[in-house]
């Protein structure tokens, strides 16, 4: 048996040094690192402990002179295109420091150029992030960036900031002269503050890198098992990991004029780490991921020996999974099922997880059991309404979703797994679910309740008006219509001031989802605290009985239900908005070809 050696050495920086390596591009960020995600307020809590001296840990930096695909800290070009250090466990602090002491932008999780700014105080020596009444007083320099990048001297810096105090606040003693000095001292000279980096050793390999970035940061920074598998992608498959943030990048923002097609949508901006999920639910027939990691190194689950041939076998499935996931054609026709669905907007998704996991069940009806679109874009609507309205991926989503796959997986065609798919909902929507718990579910005041967005899909489904107006829901909650105010507002049914001077004083009760209804905010507005028994009969005359009738029918509004007790009539909307979600969801059932 061969001798074990320790892969890497102990180095001593100060932050010039590091800072200078940085700059020159002799130290950049590999690509297993995630975006810089620090907030302005953990920046500020960083230089603070500097500041006092305290210690803020090392750094884990990789000797690679061949370092292919490494990107660069910051946004500006470097004298170095190929870094000869990497930062394995320590980016968000360097770019952090970067980002303050050269006063260069960065780009955030949401691939946007950002800028860090952070105040000091040198009367009491205390860091903030910088805001509007900070900028106004002279008692903080706004921005500590512009120490060092201005190029001055300390005793020139503290000079100006004395000048420029004294005039606006008057003279200042030599007590308080001397504390400023010191602390803007103190300041200037963080950039003599110590770190200790362990360098590992260029002779080990990629995998082996991989596996001490996982090892470190399963010890302290929370990362998921998604990022495990970003970080094999990063060393094994970097290209397929730079797809999956390039999908994301462009599903944040509008495609400029003239562009054919993009990812950009009204329901979701995904994370790379989310289509991922996707990708392993479709290609592997899992959603626990933990196992899949091992996988993917090439590790053999019955003996658990790894190998360099099976690792490549795997990554072969994942890249032609992630092809499909990534396909435009397929990533709208399944947005499409959800406006099938009637959900109009991201709004109205109570679960990033259900809308995830109905993207993995559409991929493996079209590309596994060849589900003809037509039959494929109705049961998937009908399924992400079920699984919405059920909260079906809300407990233990990977476990369920692990069920669900073992389930489909045992389908012989496209008629087994559609029939699948409508017993996994038949066993949830029984009709004690519609009569009993669904009505107990939409006992809430809660906003993101699934039942009430399932409630205004079924709406939308049914091509409901709004309420009190000849135009329909569907139309006012197109996400494409941007105005200074949204069009529908929810309205109190019996408004909050009217109640309360009937003795209901109960938030959770005034605010119930069978008191609130869609209304275009001109109405909202004009009812404003009159008792509906006061405001429907003017209201009515508006309509015709027969538009009147069904308004009421398809806002789950009992017969006479202005005149009603307030406890009476929450009950019976309750029931009835639970007839009109079962109505919509049956409008999705298939017929037989």
């Amino acid at each position: 048996m061969s001798e074990l050696k320790t892969c890497f050495k102990k180095v001593d920086y100060d932050l010039a040094g590091l800072l200078h390596y940085i700059e020159i591009g002799d130290i950049g960020l590999p690509d297993i690192q995630r975006p810089f995600v620090w907030s302005n307020a953990k920046v500020r809590d960083l230089l603070d402990s500097m500041y006092r001296g305290f210690p803020v840990g090392y750094l884990l930096l990789w000797e690679n002179a061949a370092a292919n695909g490494a990107r660069q800290i910051g946004v500006d070009g470097k004298q170095h295109p190929v870094p000869s250090r990497l930062i394995v466990d320590g980016q968000q602090r360097l770019t952090s420091l970067y980002a303050v002491f050269r006063g260069r932008k960065v780009l955030d999780e949401e691939y946007r150029e950002r800028q860090i700014e952070i105040a000091f105080c040198p009367r009491d020596g205390k860091f903030e992030v910088c805001d509007a009444v900070i900028r106004r007083d002279p008692e903080w320099l706004p921005d500590i960036s512009e120490l060092w990048a201005s190029g001055k001297s300390s005793y020139q810096v503290i000079k100006g900031f004395l000048a420029s105090l004294q005039k606006v606040k008057g003279p200042v003693s030599k007590e308080e002269e001397e504390r400023i000095s010191r602390n803007l001292d103190r300041l200037f000279d963080l950039q003599k503050y110590p770190f200790t980096a362990l360098e590992i050793a260029p002779t080990v390999d990629e995998e082996q890198v991989a596996d001490i970035f996982v090892r470190i940061n399963s010890e302290g920074v929370r990362l998921n098992q998604a990022d495990f598998i970003l970080t094999l992608m990063s060393v094994f498959w970097d290209e397929g990991r730079a797809a999956l943030e390039a999908f994301c990048r462009e599903a944040r923002k509008p495609p400029s004029q003239g562009t054919t097609a993009s990812p950009f949508n009204h329901f979701i901006r995904p994370a790379p780490d989310q289509l991922l999920r996707v990708a392993i639910a479709y290609g592997f027939w899992r959603s626990q991921l933990k196992s899949v990691y091992q996988i993917l190194r090439g590790k053999d689950m019955e003996t658990g020996a790894f190998s360099a041939e099976r690792r490549e076998a795997q990554f072969k499935v994942l890249r032609d999974a992630q092809a499909d996931v990534l396909n435009l054609t397929h990533w709208h026709q399944f947005l499409s099922c959800l406006i099938g669905a009637g959900f109009r907007n991201g709004e109205m998704i109570s679960s990033q997880n259900v809308l995830l996991y109905a993207y993995a069940v559409y991929l493996i009806g079209r590309k596994r059991f060849g589900v003809p679109e037509h039959r494929l874009q109705r049961v998937i609507a009908r399924w992400f309404f079920a699984s919405s309205l059920t909260g079906r991926y809300t407990g233990s989503p990977e476990s369920v979703m692990d069920g669900d796959l073992n389930r489909l997986k045992g389908a012989k065609d496209a008629d087994g797994f559609i029939a699948t798919l409508e017993d996994l909902m038949a066993a949830e929507l029984t009709n004690d679910f519609w009569s009993v718990t669904l009505p107990a579910n939409l006992d809430s005041s809660s906003v993101r309740n699934p039942g009430l967005f399932a409630y205004i899909a079924a709406q939308n489904r049914l091509g409901a008006p709004v309420l009190f107006s000849h135009k329909k829901i569907q139309d006012l909650l197109d996400p494409t219509i941007k105005g200074k105010k949204k069009a529908l507002e929810r309205h109190h049914l019996f408004p909050r001031a009217w109640l309360e001077r009937q003795g209901v004083e109960d938030l959770r009760q005034i605010n119930q989802i069978a008191n609130l209804a869609l209304l275009e905010w001109p109405d909202n507005i004009e009812i404003n605290d009159v008792p509906p028994a006061q405001y429907v009969p003017t209201l009515r005359a508006r309509f015709a009985p027969e538009e009147w009738a069904r308004m009421h029918e398809l806002h789950a509004l009992p017969p006479n239900w202005e005149q009603m007790p307030y406890e009476v009539f929450l009950h019976e909307r309750r029931r009835l908005m639970a007839a009109v979600i079962r109505r919509g969801y049956e409008t999705l059932k298939l017929d037989s070809r």
